[in-house]
């Protein structure tokens, strides 16, 4: 197990590369991620304008959809690092990735009941999953560690909160106010073809860390040793806490996404053009985050900002249960709030890549993001749809400030991994 006190050299492939590539790499990664985005979010904002009527769709099935799409994401997260890790192809598996989830995006505006939207979202997970984990072992092997908490900020969350946070509200339901909620599902699926053929031209493919060679195994015995290298991962504390506040914080973000837009309209009376631009602030605001919380956290460490951020999160739901001013306001409460959003790479990524050598990032991160997604992003929605429909339509938000607590209070047993913070103190810390 790793410990702070130990010694360790940097690793990976960020010394050969110029800053200029570096940069390019994280910027074309933080699109291409912002395009996934834009592509997941569009549902839950288009939901008031059209789907939930014209598809005759309950809280609970409301719910189950955004769940069913996390379950393959978690499914395909699991199993799209570890392949890329031992195939050792990233790039062209990010390229697939990306055309995929793009077309699928065409199936979700031809849907006409909630079985067809339901298989349809399955599918846009499925080619979704493996995104992250494969930008974030890119980033982890090609980027300096110095900057690798806001390279990986950068990766996720900007292009996620400009894009799916931000433009997909605001864009998409005034596309879809101007023709329908089906063509603005074909407008989604645009900006994913031509992010794969950026990446396509403009990256190159990362080169892989030597490997010991290893006797070929049967299917069955390359499970188990894939389960094996799960347990051993799981016995590393940070590891196991980085999973449980995922959880909890995955939970916290799909729920919100599944359910405000509905309560917004719905409970509050907002109009669905003030609507957007509420939730549009969040992305504005996470894009600013993404920058300032990751970058702090490679200066003050990653602790502190794990610890603080969850109870910070609590406006967010408390001003949409009892603030009755102006739309304005209520916007800048949720973006107070949601300065929460700029721990999840952290979580999902900077704290499992700094616990862990090069050779097996893309299958930690994989396990990281996985397992947050199928065990909070598949059983969080429904649970919360559920509620809704039996108590009515503001049991989300209590939902939301219980997964806060419990987040900020695992955050607590985190062991520091920022090599300046841990500098400061004299220590580094060796991945295991």
């Amino acid at each position: 197990m790793a410990t702070a006190t130990d010694t360790t050299e940097p690793q990976g492939n960020w010394m050969k590369n110029s800053p200029a590539y570096q940069t390019l790499l994280v910027f074309l990664l933080a699109l291409n991620f912002g395009i996934v985005f834009f592509d997941r979010q569009a549902l839950n904002v288009l939901m008031p304008l059209g789907v939930e009527a014209d598809l005759g769709l309950s809280q609970t099935q409301i719910g189950v959809i955004a769940g069913g799409m996390s379950f393959t994401w978690a499914i395909a997260a699991f199993f799209v690092g570890g392949l890329s890790d031992s195939m050792g192809k990233r790039k062209i598996l990010l390229i697939i990735a990306t055309i995929a989830f793009s077309l699928c995006s065409f199936l979700s505006g031809l849907a006409t009941s909630f079985i067809f939207l339901f298989a349809a979202r399955l599918l846009m997970g499925a080619a979704e999953g493996g995104v992250m984990p494969i930008s974030h072992a890119m980033v982890a092997s090609e980027v300096n560690p110095e900057r690798r908490g806001l390279a990986q900020g950068v990766a996720q969350n900007l292009g996620s909160n400009i894009l799916g946070s931000f433009a997909a509200p605001v864009v998409l339901v005034a596309f879809a106010q101007l023709f329908s909620w089906r063509e603005a599902f074909y407008l989604a699926a645009l900006p994913g073809l031509v992010s794969a053929a950026l990446i396509w031209f403009m990256l190159e493919e990362p080169e892989m860390p030597a490997r010991e060679a290893a006797p070929k195994r049967s299917f069955g015995q390359a499970a188990q040793g894939w389960i094996d290298a799960i347990a051993e991962a799981m016995k590393v504390r940070n590891m196991w806490i980085s999973v449980v506040v995922g959880v909890f914080m995955v939970a916290h973000f799909v729920i919100t996404w599944a359910f405000m837009p509905l309560f917004l309209v719905e409970g509050k009376g907002l109009d669905p053009d003030t609507m957007s631009w509420v939730m549009g602030t969040l992305g504005i605001a996470a894009a600013i985050y993404s920058i300032v919380v990751s970058g702090l956290s490679d200066i003050i460490g990653r602790k502190p900002v794990m610890v603080f951020l969850p109870f910070l999160s609590l406006l967010g739901p408390l001003g949409a249960l009892y603030y009755e001013g102006s739309a304005v306001v209520l916007a800048g409460i949720f973006a107070i709030g949601w300065m929460v959003n700029g721990i999840f790479p952290i979580f999902m990524a900077t704290i499992p890549s700094e616990s862990f050598k090069p050779i097996h990032h893309a299958t930690v991160l994989g396990l990281a993001m996985g397992a947050c997604e199928i065990l909070g992003g598949v059983a969080g929605p429904p649970l919360a749809g559920l509620l809704n429909d039996a108590y009515g339509l503001e049991s989300f938000l209590y939902v939301l400030m219980g997964l806060a607590l419990i987040s900020g209070f695992f955050s607590l047993f985190l062991h520091e991994t920022a090599p300046a913070a841990l500098r400061r103190r004299g220590k580094t810390y060796e991945p295991a």
